[in-house]
Parts: structure tokens; sequence; C-alpha cells
């Protein structure tokens, strides 16, 4: 990973990291000795440290204990394994909540959260802020200036476990945010609708957070407590991170986000900003047999995040994890099939939880770097292994991507999508974000997933899922992008509300009517599990919508359900470009038809698609990295030429790869 802190003395970053969480307070003086040869042994440059330390650093209020980490800090330094500091807020020590029960976080039932776990904290609660400034004060005053230190992290995966507090603190700021916002009481009132219910507002001390009540809280006020929660975890971030920069100048500040399905309370996009570099943890979900689908979708969200730049994995898994229903393990292969994923979409670093597999605890079955069985494990052959190739293709660290394919994405959208009291429950904003990602994936094509707000201009194909509440601004601007020759595909859902959750009156897909050139009257939900056949020979579920042409071409009807003959997916000339409208889920067959039919009119080339087969780019400038990874358990061919890094041989037209290999050719 490049940086280029402000401080030239300051080591960077190794190019392409390697190494993991070490939490060596867990183990005796001899183990920790035994690490360092491990460490030098597997090739680790780069490891966490003190992410939960906070009781190990200050076992009393008025007691610090530093000597343990100066002795593994100075340790690491004399081997040359830089270190990522973590300021050890993540969890406040017993002490703290047994003094302070106020400041543990509350359920939306009234439940108190109590310690026993981690983030046993409410993230407003004043009493936690003043302790967790004063912690990161200390850490940043003694190690500031170490000479293995290349890294802060700020607490550890902030808002994990209490992304959304009801207690009485939040409720103070809560309502101290929408003062901010909102400026006055009536224009709260009409943002909100509270002429609906009764639930006009006098003053802002009447309002709370979106507590249980007898039926459907109000929807806006569900919104905007997603969108205070989310600054308000951040504002814990930029706390700590503005005493680093005081104190630690030079050396640059991180925190782990949680990109992947199952984090949706934190509004990532406007977090990066104020990173200094953007970092991701991100476990395979083991209940599904494609996760590295997942995966690939996740990297390439992580990527747009960062504005393109590249970025750091800072935890995975070698293996099982700990808290999935299952913990299956990692087959033979997946663990550097995975990380090269990672690192074909821009991850400029490989980091694991952890180094080495807890003994006790929560998380002692959440493989290691060194797992029980010891260094005598595949596991462990598998972690030199990728070490080497690493090291093999360090090259291509500091380049990005080029693709002429975005898929917008959006956090607000995601929340504002799955409220209550909408027309299905089975509308699930990732759903078509996953899909089209994944015919997009099948047939060699790179794409970005970017925020709307991004630039749209670079892009020959736009697709737009589930886009469910949008602002005027962003709608004008992908209308914009079409007009100027851009391709975009609309799924329905999409249009609907503006940002305060108001329906667009007029018809629905409100926001992308005219751009469309369509007009529809009604939506018509399908029952669980319920099929319409198309004209196409394709099906579709879940959705369905009594859609009039309005100046689009229909390219698919329904033949039955609710609404036969009336248009299912439709195209509309809009300018020098063209925009597209499904109106229900099709099958994946329908999909990756309509994926094909949306490249060719958008001049973006693709191949075929081949089971399990992976392409992917990286590129600086003239030079291209392409990135083969053979999820499958057959031998496939790639037509290039170049350099492949991992063997250090020649490619002179056709690359074979092994099943479950992978393969990095510097493309001539």
């Amino acid at each position: 990973m490049s940086t280029d802190p402000s401080n030239a003395s300051v080591p960077p970053i190794p190019r392409l990291a390697f190494g993991g969480d070490y939490n060596p307070e867990q183990w005796p003086h001899d183990v920790q000795l035994e690490d360092i040869d491990l460490m030098l042994e597997s090739g680790v440059d780069l490891v966490t440290l003190g992410v939960f330390s906070w009781a190990h650093l200050q076992p009393e209020p008025d007691r610090w204990e530093f000597g343990w980490l100066d002795d593994v800090i100075d340790r690491l330094h004399a081997a040359g394994i830089r270190v990522d500091l973590a300021t050890a807020s993540a969890s406040p020590p017993p002490w703290l909540t047994h003094g302070h029960p106020e400041m543990l976080p509350m359920t939306a039932d009234g439940v108190r959260l109590w310690p026993g776990g981690r983030q046993a904290y409410c993230p407003s609660s004043p009493r936690y802020r003043a302790h967790a400034q004063e912690l990161c004060r200390a850490m940043a005053t003694r190690y500031g200036k170490h000479p293995a230190v290349v890294l802060w992290h700020v607490s550890n995966e902030i808002g994990c476990h209490n992304s959304l507090c009801y207690c009485d603190t939040s409720a103070v700021a809560f309502q101290g945010w929408l003062r901010r916002k909102y400026g006055e009481i009536d224009a709260l009132n009409a943002a909100w609708g509270t002429a609906f219910w009764s639930q006009r507002y006098t003053w802002f001390d009447e309002i709370l957070p979106p507590r249980t009540a007898p039926n459907f809280p109000n929807p806006t006020q569900q919104l905007d407590f997603q969108r205070f929660s989310s600054d308000e975890l951040l504002s814990l971030f930029t706390m700590e991170r503005d005493i680093l920069h005081e104190l630690s100048p030079g050396i640059p500040v991180t925190t782990n986000f949680m990109v992947m399905a199952n984090c949706k309370n934190m509004d990532y996009h406007s977090w990066a900003r104020e990173m200094d570099i953007v970092s991701n943890d991100h476990y395979v979900m083991a209940h599904d047999p494609e996760g590295h689908r997942e995966l690939a979708f996740s990297s390439d969200l992580v990527r747009g995040v960062s504005g393109g730049k590249p970025w750091l994995l800072m935890e995975t898994s070698t293996s099982a994890v700990n808290w999935q229903p299952r913990n299956v393990a990692k087959q033979p292969g997946e663990l550097v099939r995975n990380a090269m994923q990672h690192v074909a979409r821009g991850a400029d670093g490989i980091l694991f939880f952890q180094w080495r597999a807890s003994k006790a605890g929560a998380e002692k079955f959440h493989a290691g770097l060194v797992p029980h069985a010891g260094t005598e494990s595949r596991v462990w052959r598998e972690v030199v292994g990728l070490s080497q190739a690493l090291d093999a293709i360090e090259e291509v660290a500091g380049s990005s991507a080029a693709n002429e394919v975005a898929i917008l994405f959006d956090w607000d959208a995601w929340w504002a999508s799955e409220l209550d009291s909408h027309p299905s429950e089975d509308v699930r904003y990732l759903d078509q974000p996953h899909a089209l990602h994944r015919e997009l994936v099948d047939r060699g094509v790179g794409v970005d997933v970017v925020h709307p707000s991004a630039d749209l201009s670079r892009y020959r194909l736009i697709l737009v899922p589930t886009l469910y509440s949008v602002t005027d601004v962003v709608a004008e601007r992908i209308s914009a992008a079409v007009r100027a020759g851009a391709t975009a595909l609309v799924t329905y859902f999409s249009g609907i509300v503006d940002e305060n959750d108001h329906i667009r009156l007029g018809g629905y897909p409100g926001a992308f009517r005219e751009l469309l050139g369509i007009r529809v009257e009604e939506f018509a939900p399908l029952r669980e599990s319920e099929h319409v056949q198309l004209t196409t020979g394709g099906s579709g579920t879940v959705w369905t919508e009594h859609l009039h042409l309005a100046g689009a071409e229909s390219r698919a009807e329904y033949l039955d359900g609710p609404l036969p003959g009336i248009p299912a997916v439709t195209r509309n000339d809009v300018g020098s470009g063209s925009a597209w409208y499904v109106a229900t889920t099709l099958d994946q067959p329908s999909q990756g038809t309509l994926i094909e039919d949306l490249l060719a009119d958008a001049g973006v080339g693709f191949t075929a698609p081949v089971a399990g087969l992976e392409l992917v780019r990286r590129v600086r400038e003239e030079h291209r990295w392409l990135f083969v990874i053979n999820h499958s358990r057959e031998e496939v061919a790639v037509a290039c030429r170049g350099q492949e890094l991992l063997s250090n041989s020649a490619v002179a037209g056709t690359l074979t790869v092994e099943p479950g290999g992978v393969a990095v050719v510097r493309e001539s």
C-alpha cells in the first residue's frame, strides 16, 4: 500500500502488507518469543496490536501499565515487523462499566445490554468518550513517534454490536442532531409528515429515538435515526483521529469497516472521506456455497467507497470463523483464492484475525495464521504459500481499476427501502446489486460499485438497482449521463421517494419516469414463491407492476400472473444513450441475457461465461495485470499474453489454470 505521510521519516506501510491481529497479552513470554520467529518464517511484515487491550493498559482508573506493550513493540521493531497500533478503545474495561452503568447501550425495547462481551457502551455516552479520549492521548503520547508504528487503528469495527442505541443519552444526542439538521421544528414536522397519525411536535425535546411502539414508527423518524446513528459512530472515529493527528503527525489513521452482506447500519460512503486509508474486514459466509461472489461484490464496493484508491484488508479468516451458525472450514486452496480476490479488486494488503488462534474466550474456534494444530497443518502451509504469492506480485501495489460499468449503491436507499409498511417484504436491497454484479463478473466485465454522487461521465453502462430513495440532483445526474451517451438500467422500486421518504406523486417510478419513458399506475407484488412467465421464455418473481409505455418500447411482457400483456422490460432512447427498465426479478438466465443486451447496447466487450472463472484487471498507467481465479473443479484455459508472476513463466497466447488455482499475468 502506498502512503504519503507528511513526516518523511515515518517508514511506509509494506507495499503488499501481510500479517494480522496480534494479541500477545493472551500468551506467556516463551510463546511470544516463538511468535517472532514464526512471523519471520511466514513473511509477516505488519501486525495490528492493542485492539482489545484497554483492561491490560489501564487496569484501574489511575493506573497505567505500558511495559508489556513496550516490550512487544520493541521486539517487533527489532525483527523488522511494522505495527498498526490500535487505540484500544473498542471495549471498555470492567471497572469503567461497573462504575458507570449509565454508559451501557439499550435496545429499542428498553433492554440494557450488559458487559461480558465487547463494545458495551452507548456511542453517545459522554463518560465513554471522555475515557476513550484519555486512552487515545496516552497511546499517542507514548507511541506516536515509535519507529515501528506505521499506521494508527482507531477502536475496532465501530458499530459492530452497538450501532443503534435507544437510551436517554442517545435521545438527547438525537435531538441535538435534529436541531442542527432542521433548525426549526416546523421544518422537521414537514419532513417527517407528522400531520399523519397526530404526530406533530412542538419542541425538539419531545422527540425520542424510534423505540418499540404500538404500531409502525414514523418512517422518516426511523430513517433520520439511521443517519444520526451512522454520524454518531463516525464522530467516535474523528474524535480519536484528531488526537492522533495532533500528537502523532505524519502517521496515517484508519479504522476497519465491515463492508459485507450483513453490515447495514454505517454509511461508509460518508465515512471514507474522513479516513487517511480505507480498510475493511471481510468474512465469507459459510452457508453460501458460492460465497466468493459476495466477496467479489464487497471488495468492489470497498474500492468504490475508497474513491478507486487501493485499500487494506484489515481482517479476514484463514479458515473457519467462530460466529456463524455453522463454522465451515475453508477447502484447500480457498484461503489463497479469497485473498487474491481482494487483491485483484484493490487491496494492497491482506491481514487476518488473528495471528495465533486463541486458547480461551468467545473466539477460540476462530482460525488463525497459527492454528491450534500449530505449524504441522495445512492452514500454516497455505499461509506461508500466500505470503510467497504476495511477494511475487508485489508490483501490482498502488494500481487500481479502469472499468466502464458502474453499479450505484447507496446506504440511504438501503435503509429507506427496507423500512416497514412497504408493498412487499420480499424486496431486499442487496438482491438486485448482487444479481447484476454476478452476471457481469461471469462475463469477465470489471465493475465499480459507487455512490450515486460519483462521477458517472466515464461509464458506458450504469446500473441503478433498487434506488428507492433518490434526490432530484442525483436523478438529474443519471439522466445527464444517459443523454450524453451512457446506457442505464433502472430496476423496480427505484425513484419512488425523495430524501425524506415522501412519495413522488404522478405515477411511479417518480424520479425516473421521464428518463425511462414509462408510467406505472400501481404496484402488483407477487405472493411468496409465485412466478410469472415472460414472452421471452423466462420468468419473474417477487414483483410486477401496471406499467404504461410513454415513449419507451417494450422488450418483454408478462404472459400470465396479475398483469398479462403488460410490459416487464422496456427500453427508451434518450439523447445519445438509452434507458432500460425491468419491473420484476428475472430468473438467472433471463438476467444474463439482459446483461448481454445492455453490454452490447453500451459497446462494452465481454466474454462467454465459464463456470467458476473470475477475471479481474488492475491497471496503473500503461501497465495491466490480469488476475485469473478458478473457483471450479475443472481446469480452465484463458487467452492472454505476458508474464505469469506466481510461476515466473511466459504466457504466449493461452494460460491454463488448474482446478481451484490462481494466476496473475503482467499483460504484454
